[in-house]
């Protein structure tokens, strides 16, 4: 893929919103080409040559901002985004060594919205037992959440294990079991809604 000014390997399912890039840093800000054909609205990028925290990009937090799927910090000021919000052919990296070091090689997961099968989003939870109700437009089967604005864990739900009314989370950033004191949260036809004041509410 050419559509960056650092050429990228792409396998893409524009369909389906996913693709997988590879390619090498350049250490200056560089764009580099997805495949999507849309707007990525989460980015997973690894460094794989060396050892380097994951990078999450989101478009609810921007892209002056990241998050980190190995931990468990806040969303944190970064250059890793080029302070360039992705587009339909290509998203941006700066001189970061999380996304970026001249010579180290990558691969970023990049996801874009598709009405009926995946949404990425934020919401701002009120505390209490009785959440937010979230509207994806569709019933979840998976649900990755991270609070932004302190520490806290990733949680994911999902309804093969524990239905719609579901009790367990696994922590992607953790080695602990599923189940934890993460609270519930229900799963409805078009949405979901958090049932208690844990990390996702």
């Amino acid at each position: 893929n050419t559509d960056g000014s650092i050429t990228s390997s792409v396998s893409a399912n524009a369909a389906y919103g996913f693709s997988i890039v590879t390619y090498t840093g350049a250490g200056s800000t560089q764009t580099i080409g997805h495949g999507l054909g849309k707007v990525p609205k989460m980015i997973l990028v690894k460094k794989r040559n060396s050892a380097e925290n994951w990078g999450v990009y989101h478009v609810g937090i921007g892209n002056g901002n990241r998050l980190s799927l190995n931990s468990t910090d806040a969303s944190t000021s970064t250059t890793t985004w080029g302070n360039t919000t992705p587009t339909s052919s290509v998203f941006s990296v700066g001189a970061a060594s999380l996304s970026n070091s001249s010579g180290d090689t990558y691969v970023a997961y990049c996801f874009a919205d598709v009405p009926g099968y995946q949404r990425f989003g934020t919401y701002t939870g009120n505390g209490t037992s009785t959440g937010p109700v979230i509207v994806t437009g569709f019933k979840p089967r998976f649900i990755l959440f991270k609070r932004t604005n302190s520490a806290r864990s990733w949680e994911i739900y999902d309804t093969e294990r524990s239905g719609d009314s579901n009790t367990k989370a696994l922590y992607p950033a953790e080695s602990a079991s599923e189940g934890g004191n993460a609270g519930p949260i229900k799963i409805n036809s078009d949405g979901f809604q958090p049932l208690t004041n844990s990390g996702s509410n």
